[in-house]
């Protein structure tokens, strides 16, 4: 499974998925500062998941017609510490999204 983390999320959390999983950022990748759209684009010829925080992304964005699927966290913030108790969660669904499918995450 190919993984992409956004940008908005901290590049450490890499450490955190599954050993199974290739997982890379936005930042590894050069694709920084680039509109959803273009991103989404890119990353559905090379990734199956993306990993983001941006809520606006499923009404910005007609993810169906992109071959990847989006796992979106819910955090206090987008610092390490609020997002990891979601690393568990995110790990499960990753294996699980489907092209085209938003998947959210809460955590409390």
């Amino acid at each position: 499974m190919r993984v992409l983390l956004d940008e908005n999320l901290d590049w450490r959390l890499v450490r955190y998925f599954d050993a199974d999983f290739q997982v890379t950022t936005v930042s590894r990748q050069g694709w920084k500062g680039q509109r959803n759209s273009e991103l989404l684009q890119q990353a559905a010829t090379e990734f199956d998941v993306l990993v983001t925080m941006d809520r606006g992304i499923e009404h910005q964005q007609n993810l169906r017609k992109y071959a990847i699927g989006v796992v979106l966290i819910s955090a206090r913030s987008n610092r390490i510490q609020d997002v990891l108790p979601a690393m568990l969660k995110v790990n499960e669904l990753v294996k699980e999204v489907q092209p085209g499918q938003v998947i959210h995450v809460i955590t409390s």
